[in-house]
């Protein structure tokens, strides 16, 4: 059953300049009176999918005086949300918000045949979650060296979890292995949550996931350590955390990203101004705080840099994904 939020319409005063010009299509100036935005959430409510696509419709609100309408649309693993835009009328009144497992999840799901390029217009990456590889406090091992020293020693005496399999943790996971000169074992769980019950207990000893999943644990106490956060510089999310360079595996730099899409063909008029519109939204020093609460970086570019990142990100992953024979299920 899908949640459904009404934002109703206001007028939108201030804003860039470019936000206030008119977007024209087929059908006249966008978004038009009466009509309603759909924001289409593959995942369940609470979530930073979520979370980020309610942000995204208040700002239609706000700044573009559109009406908007939030869909959790779930299941599939995030596939049938995704198919609901991809299927949609190019006309700028249905968008994505979701996240990195969009653009590999066709590397990841049998059932997903679109292209992620082709089949969906890319209008801007919206945060950025940094990936913090985390040990347990059950062994005396207290930094990525002294680790991977360990691992190499004893590896069948050392087990890294999986928390989603193809999810960003994963890959960083397969990359770690291979760079890191490791022959220990992943083992995959269903969520962080499970993962990270099994971390503290001392039962498996490595995990690689996104910085709001690990870094309040790591804080709370001595059962979890964070050994490095997968950023080039040191993240003010986690200032006291080493970057994974600093650590000692330099250019090693994975996040779990969200992102705003539409359905191909949308009108360029109506891509740019979102992506404008989201610019402003992610320099906005309240929303900056928001997510720094939340654990997240917002995202300030343009859509061809977008664009870009994800190509890489779908190769990076296609590559990885490769290396251990990884087979969509």
């Amino acid at each position: 059953m899908h949640r459904r939020t009404l934002i109703k319409a206001a007028a939108g005063a201030a804003g860039l300049s470019f936000l206030k010009a008119p977007a024209i299509n087929a059908q006249g100036v966008w978004p038009q009176p009466g009509r309603v935005v759909k924001v289409i959430v593959p995942w369940p409510p609470g979530a930073a999918n979520d979370a980020l696509g309610r942000l995204f419709a208040n700002r239609l609100q706000e700044r573009l005086g559109a009406t908007a309408v939030v869909e959790n649309r779930t299941g599939g693993a995030g596939l049938i949300g995704t198919n609901a835009v991809i299927q949609a009328d190019p006309d700028g009144y249905t968008f994505l918000a979701s996240a990195f497992n969009t653009a590999v999840m066709p590397l990841v799901l049998k059932g997903a045949t679109f292209d992620p390029e082709k089949d969906l217009e890319m209008m801007a990456r919206t945060a950025v979650a940094p990936l913090v590889m985390v040990s347990t406090g059950a062994r005396p091992q207290k930094s990525l060296a002294e680790v991977i020293e360990a691992a190499k020693t004893n590896p069948k005496d050392w087990f890294i979890a999986i928390s989603s399999l193809g999810s960003a943790g994963h890959l960083a996971t397969i990359e770690f292995r291979r760079r890191a000169g490791l022959d220990i074992d992943m083992v995959p769980y269903r969520g962080t949550a499970p993962a990270m019950q099994d971390i503290m207990g001392g039962n498996i000893q490595l995990l690689i996931d996104p910085s709001f999943a690990l870094l309040p644990a790591a804080r709370e106490g001595t059962r979890v350590r964070a050994l490095g956060i997968a950023t080039a510089q040191r993240s003010r999310l986690a200032p006291d955390v080493p970057t994974m360079a600093e650590a000692g595996l330099p250019n090693y730099e994975f996040n779990s990203w969200y992102g705003l899409w539409a359905p191909k063909g949308t009108p360029g008029e109506i891509t740019g101004r979102v992506n404008a519109l989201m610019q402003e939204t992610m320099r906005d020093p309240e929303i900056v705080a928001r997510l720094t609460n939340q654990i997240l970086e917002p995202v300030v570019e343009p859509i061809e840099a977008s664009k870009r990142f994800v190509a890489s990100e779908i190769v990076r992953a296609r590559e990885l994904l490769k290396l251990v024979n990884f087979e969509p299920a």
